[in-house]
């Protein structure tokens, strides 16, 4: 017998002896999934968008049934399938408050500066990497539905001003504009975050203003006039913490002179222009 006769024996063998092993440890090491799991899961629907915080419907299942986590965090279930996976497992449904993707630009074709032209693959990816969409801000929506498209939920359409429209009733704060958008303007925010400021450019005063009427100049006025400690300004932007401030109120927009941050009531949240 030749010497690779041999060796291919000899590996053959050891495979199966190997495999042996394996289906023994299968057999008598597993350890029995909960069914509980299984019919939990397909009470989910299934879109495993990660929106609970989980990487998809049969992780969100296993915390379910761990009591780790509430039916209500899928923001994706209709309220009846929440109810139902709770009545399921004999725990209460949880109330989780409505979150949203928001966009923090309102600088469209009309607002926006244009000095060029793009001409390119309809993609917003791709005229950034060319020639940034031919708007004077570089830090501005580029307008070519990158978001749009990897919304899976329908939620989100481009209006006539070259800028995203979300359908507030059908966003599941998935995230998938977030990481869609090349110029990380999207947030996932709870609805009752009433204050949203509109502009990413970091720039201020006459530099900032050159680039789109409805640009943050960096005045500072919704600072001052908002609840001690909840708008600071930070390179030449205004952050809104809810956790270290007093409440939110319309005041804090009153003066802004270019309308970069607004105030939106939770009745206008059911489809908002942004």
């Amino acid at each position: 017998m030749s010497s690779v006769a041999v060796a291919v024996l000899i590996m053959a063998g050891l495979g199966i002896f190997f495999a042996g092993i394996l289906a023994v440890a299968y057999r008598f090491l597993r350890v029995p999934e909960n069914p509980m799991i299984e019919k939990v899961e397909g009470m989910l629907p299934g879109s495993n968008c990660g929106a609970c915080g989980q990487p998809g419907c049969h992780a969100f299942a296993e915390k379910l049934v761990a009591s780790e986590e509430a039916p209500s965090k899928c923001t994706v279930s209709s309220p009846d399938a929440v109810e139902a996976i709770a009545e399921t497992l004999g725990v209460d449904p949880g109330q989780a408050e409505k979150r949203v993707a928001r966009l923090h630009c309102a600088g469209g074709r009309g607002e926006a500066r244009q000095i060029a032209e793009y001409a390119g693959f309809e993609s917003c990816k791709a005229a950034a990497l060319v020639s940034g969409g031919g708007k004077s801000c570089s830090w501005g929506c580029l307008g070519l539905a990158d978001c749009e498209t990897a919304c899976t939920f329908g939620a989100i359409h481009m209006n006539s001003n070259g800028l995203p429209v979300v359908n507030i009733a059908a966003c599941t704060a998935c995230g998938d504009c977030v990481t869609g958008c090349p110029r990380d303007l999207f947030e996932i925010l709870p609805v009752s975050h009433a204050l949203l400021v509109q502009c990413k450019a970091p720039l201020a005063a006459d530099e900032a203003r050159a680039l789109c009427s409805v640009v943050c100049d960096a005045c500072g006025r919704c600072a001052q006039d908002a609840a001690p400690g909840l708008i600071t300004m930070q390179d030449n932007l205004p952050v809104i913490d809810y956790s270290k401030g007093g409440p939110a109120r319309p005041a804090a927009t009153d003066r802004c002179p270019t309308g970069a941050i607004r105030w939106v009531t939770s009745e206008q949240f059911q489809e908002i222009e942004v």
